[in-house]
């Protein structure tokens, strides 16, 4: 009896380390969960993405089938995407967005369509540490590109936990989209644009990589480059 509790208890404590991504944070306030975020697959597991071609890697929702409310957001503004908890886990984050052709609701996100507007890295100094600065927030906040064209659009997180990175498919990708539509934006083309999946083989060099030892001298964001407009 004592062995089984000791597993319940360690397979709880695993679970409290992951999160999701339930809410968006629209002028300063936390949206209720899962109402403009598409509910993911591990709404209760709280389990990551580990396949970066699958199905799942664009918005998690191969069993929920979810969609969300589209919530106002101006070009310009700052935008949240808020945890259920706090980042626990070492590693990186990115964002990226992709503007639906006409209603967000009804759209797959499928295409060369996504572009990248936020990124938090690693901080190195030549081998000596590597930090993590996303590790224990409790999301992440961007400023929306204020040429961004007027639309609506998913935003999706995907927070990089690189504990168990060390050996192919170990990094875990804590993952959700939400839906928005841009108002008062400008005529930007954002570029490059990326197919997600597609987007990683999940062999880059800050995916595949170990934190520990030895102690990497340098962090390359998975990814292409930020577009700030």
């Amino acid at each position: 009896m004592r062995l089984l509790t000791s597993f319940v208890l360690s397979l709880g404590a695993i679970a409290s380390a992951h999160y999701t991504f339930p809410s968006l944070v629209v002028n300063g306030a936390v949206t209720p969960e899962w109402v403009n975020v598409r509910k993911t697959n591990n709404y209760w597991s709280n389990g990551p993405v580990t396949d970066v071609k699958s199905a799942d890697f664009r918005c998690y929702t191969s069993e929920t089938q979810a969609t969300a409310s589209t919530i106002n957001v101006s070009a310009g503004s700052q935008l949240g995407i808020q945890s259920n908890g706090v980042i626990s886990h070492p590693g990186v984050v990115n964002v990226y967005m992709a503007r639906a052709p006409s209603n967000v609701t009804t759209w797959d996100g499928s295409g060369n369509v996504w572009f990248k507007v936020y990124q938090m890295t690693a901080v190195t100094d030549g081998g000596t540490s590597i930090t993590f600065p996303a590790a224990n927030l409790p999301g992440v906040s961007f400023t929306v590109p204020k040429s961004l064209s007027s639309g609506q659009y998913l935003v999706r997180i995907e927070s990089i936990a690189l504990h168990g990175a060390g050996s192919a498919g170990g990094a875990q990708f804590y993952i959700s989209c939400g839906q928005i539509n841009v108002t008062g934006g400008g005529s930007g083309s954002p570029k490059p644009l990326v197919a997600i999946p597609g987007v990683y083989t999940g062999n880059e060099p800050g995916i595949l990589i170990n934190i520990y030892w030895p102690i990497p001298t340098s962090y390359v964001q998975p990814g292409p480059a930020v577009w700030s407009g």
